[in-house]
């Protein structure tokens, strides 16, 4: 396994046992969708988000709060992939 094997395992593990089943189904499936095709770059922006609290997370997520400028447009697409998955058919 490659460095950049183990990364995208360790962050997609952490996306899926946050500790808040509400956060794990929504970073879970970005984890899985996304994180295989994000540049280097990229996946240091979602390392650094994964390392807030998920209180905080939830509320940018829904809307409940502004997210911090560094991680408002990582938050915006967490967002509208969420909204997505959801959607009613």
């Amino acid at each position: 396994m490659t460095g950049a094997d183990a990364r995208l395992r360790r962050l997609r593990l952490r996306a899926w046992r946050r500790g808040m089943k509400e956060m794990d189904l929504i970073l879970g499936p970005y984890a899985d969708a996304r994180l295989p095709g994000m540049a280097d770059a990229a996946l240091d922006a979602f390392e650094a988000l994964m390392a807030e609290d998920d209180q905080d997370l939830m509320q940018w997520v829904l809307g409940q709060a502004a997210p911090p400028a560094p991680h408002a447009a990582l938050v915006a697409d967490l967002r509208a992939f969420a909204l997505a998955r959801f959607a009613a058919p």
